[in-house]
């Protein structure tokens, strides 16, 4: 077990140093290979089978579904809608700020393009509404959390490929808790603001424009979540479908993406997905390195001499995957940890579909605990605040998503219940 725990302890204290992930992976899984007397024949044929799964295209097709409708001006109809709708109930525009952030998060299938994206629409409207520039920033910092969890979700589709899980029953396990936890940060918002004068009910009629102006961004994630679902297509086919509507959606409804931005657009999504396929080969070759080692089965032989139980190893997981996540980044952690769990899942008959739901809600968590938490520093980025500030407005919403984990911990059907009646789980 010391030989595990130096391994591990060892790869981390190299991502520490700020050589890239990648680079990291690959060199320490190297590095292991030569020292162990393994050698490096046939990596290139790990690494090939890997970063060639078919899975993989909805990485780049979800990319660029994104950053079509993000270039496509949609927002500010969103959060119309959001705030239209309610505006009478007490704390309005902060629930129309997390509204619009599970709305985008169904979009964007990122955390920090969530809060990037709303905050700089959200933030001074809620400050101009009255409300403490520390909730503002704490609430779109995890709202934008949300971004990871509601399908899809790029660290979903990297756990699915390093854990062999359906693609598409994540997602669908995802949708539920990423609805809970909305609904947990929008009761808690409501009763904080409770006593803040509340806007005149909207007429049936602003409710239908409101909707109607913003008809196209609802429709989208409903389009492609509802095909996956319904087994029309896989979580690959599902990303080319969304990619080509809001292709069309931008170009031919809102009319504001022409050729440069489909360029662009072309451009960010090929460069989010290198970096991400770069990632993904290197931990391909610590993942074999691992494996020849015999880590995976030190680790079951361990597990099976303490019996700890399901309850105590998830316990034990997700506090050592919170520690980590206030110093590494998401797809790093979910990488180097992946390989190690897998086989313990299989030995306690842990459904990897639900420790998935419960990793990337941490993973959440990392997005707003110091001191490298990404959605603080994206809101400081979008209001120039003071970083304390930001924290400190951010801290209930830890405690609020540490409720959500512990809810889906205690009850896996809020993960397990919608996939379960999928007809589809294909890739």
């Amino acid at each position: 077990m010391m030989s595990v725990a130096a391994i591990l302890l060892g790869l981390v204290l190299l991502l520490f140093t700020g050589l890239p992930i990648f680079a990291g992976l690959s060199l320490f899984g190297g590095g292991l290979l030569i020292g162990s007397g393994a050698g490096v024949v046939g990596v290139s044929e790990v690494i090939f089978h890997k970063i060639s799964l078919y899975v993989l295209l909805a990485i780049p097709l979800f990319a660029y579904m994104a950053h079509i409708m993000i270039r496509a001006r949609i927002i500010d109809d969103l959060y119309n809608t959001a705030y239209t709708l309610t505006r009478h109930m007490p704390g309005g525009v902060g629930i129309a700020t997390i509204l619009a952030c599970m709305i985008f998060s169904a979009i964007s299938g990122s955390s920090v393009a969530t809060a990037l994206t709303i905050g700089a629409v959200a933030i001074p409207q809620m400050i101009r509404f009255g409300y403490d520039p520390k909730v503002a920033y704490g609430l779109v910092a995890a709202g934008g959390t949300l971004g990871i969890l509601i399908p899809p979700s790029g660290p979903m589709i990297i756990y699915g490929v390093a854990t062999d899980t359906s693609i598409g029953g994540l997602f669908m396990a995802g949708l539920i808790p990423g609805l809970m936890l909305a609904l947990i940060f929008m009761l808690s918002t409501a009763f904080q603001q409770r006593h803040r004068q509340r806007e005149p009910r909207a007429s049936l009629k602003e409710a239908l424009v409101a909707i109607r102006g913003s008809g196209w961004a609802l429709a989208l994630p409903t389009l492609v979540l509802g095909g996956m679902y319904v087994g029309v297509f896989t979580a690959t086919e599902a990303a080319a479908v969304g990619a080509l509507l809001a292709l069309a959606v931008g170009s031919l409804i809102y009319r504001t993406v022409g050729p440069r931005q489909i360029w662009a657009s072309a451009i960010d999504a090929s460069r989010t997905s290198a970096m991400l396929f770069m990632i993904l080969a290197g931990a391909a070759v610590f993942s074999h390195a691992l494996t020849k080692l015999m880590i995976p089965q030190q680790i079951v032989g361990l597990v099976s001499t303490m019996e700890m139980g399901n309850f105590g190893f998830l316990l034990a997981m997700m506090a050592l995957i919170f520690v980590l996540g206030m110093f590494l980044e998401s797809i790093a952690i979910i990488l180097i940890t992946s390989p190690v769990v897998l086989p313990v899942l299989t030995l306690l008959d842990i459904s990897p579909i639900w420790y998935g739901v419960m990793l990337v809600i941490n993973l959440e968590l990392a997005m707003i605990t110091p001191p490298v938490g990404m959605n603080l520093f994206t809101i400081k980025a979008v209001t120039e605040a003071p970083i304390g500030q930001i924290i400190r407005g951010s801290l209930p919403f830890v405690v609020l998503m540490l409720l959500g984990l512990a809810l889906v911990m205690v009850f896996p059907g809020l993960a397990l219940w919608l996939p379960g009646t999928m007809l589809d789980l294909g890739p």
